[in-house]
């Protein structure tokens, strides 16, 4: 009798194990996905290497591949194409000249909510306003910042054919030898070069925002076809993401330790300040109270407005289906706050 209540409880409780497991049994292989990023590895990128390095998005189930940026790489094409599930493009304006173009993307959520240029003259030099820009030498990336700055010079009555703007190559060198009059630098990266070089009291800064002008950048985006058919890939890519970067910050000396174990020959005091100054520009603004990457849908439009009056844009982008905050909305305020 003992032995047949034995086999019975046995076989009841084999019968019951599947039921048992339930997590187990709904168990599915991660997803493969990738992200593409704007640069090289660096301590702009740490957040997205911590969510990594940690395992949060295995956790999301996501087996995801960091791809490294680069000057002849185009992160939007990269993402409309299929050849990278997500990317880390150059900002708002360039997500409005690839749907412009008829890219299928879309931006899930903008990591820097000011404009992270700022330009860059000698306190004992020649250029001490924005109106003395005319008749200098001035060197700015094509890619952007030179819209920044022609906005800036509009402001300030400055006729823009009397400036000779030049497009600025990857060095700040040009201007530390004082070769070019006005250089510019992202407040996360050159412009520690051009401090480190001369000193921050021998220089002076125009900045974008004391002009009245905003352009968000580094914005994530995904395809159109994903953020349809896998909203769920996409919120847990958000979900880990935010997750690495408030580690990232809680932790900045085990997070540029990361970094540097990617790209050991980055400087570590310039990658420091580069983290620093990185996460104020993700925390600057509304997303203070509204989490990480935040979409600020009047600086979105600002920032389109100004390039459509300017002839940047040759019709307005529908700004409703080129940015969807509906992803991050899905996920609760506490988790999403710096």
């Amino acid at each position: 009798m003992i032995k047949r209540r034995l086999l019975t409880a046995l076989a009841l409780a084999a019968a019951l194990t599947p039921m048992a497991l339930p997590l187990q049994a709904q168990t599915r292989e991660p997803v493969k996905a990738s992200l593409r990023l704007k640069w090289l590895p660096q301590a702009q990128f740490a957040g997205f290497y911590v969510a990594q390095a940690k395992g949060y998005y295995k956790d999301e189930g996501i087996d995801l591949t960091i791809n490294p940026g680069g000057p002849n790489l185009l992160t939007e094409n990269l993402v409309a194409t299929g050849a990278d599930t997500f990317g880390l493009s150059g900002g708002t304006d360039s997500v409005f000249a690839a749907v412009e173009k008829g890219l299928p993307i879309v931006s899930i959520g903008v990591a820097h909510q000011i404009t992270p240029f700022v330009f860059v003259a000698r306190k004992d030099g020649p250029v001490k306003s924005l109106k003395d820009f005319e008749g200098k030498k001035v060197t700015a990336w094509f890619t952007g910042a030179n819209y920044v700055l022609l906005g800036m010079l509009a402001k300030a009555g400055v006729d823009k054919a009397k400036v000779d703007l030049q497009p600025q190559q990857v060095s700040v060198m040009p201007f530390v030898n004082g070769d070019i009059d006005v250089v510019t630098a992202t407040r996360y990266n050159e412009l520690w070069t051009i401090r480190d070089r001369m000193g921050a009291d021998k220089l002076v800064t125009f900045v974008a925002e004391d002009s009245g002008i905003t352009f968000p950048r580094d914005t994530l985006i995904v395809s159109k076809e994903m953020a349809l058919k896998q909203p769920d890939l996409v919120k847990g890519f958000l979900r880990a993401s935010i997750k690495g970067w408030r580690e990232a910050m809680a932790h900045p000396k085990e997070s540029v330790d990361l970094v540097m174990k990617i790209a050991p020959t980055l400087n570590r005091a310039q990658q420091e300040y580069m983290l620093t100054e990185a996460y104020r520009l993700m925390t600057a603004g509304k997303a203070g109270s509204e989490g990480l990457f935040y979409i600020d849908a009047p600086a979105v439009k600002s920032a389109h407005d100004f390039l459509l009056a300017n002839k940047v844009l040759a019709k307005p982008v529908d700004l409703n289906a080129a940015f969807d905050p509906s992803f991050l909305k899905s996920i609760p305020l506490a988790d999403r706050k710096p």
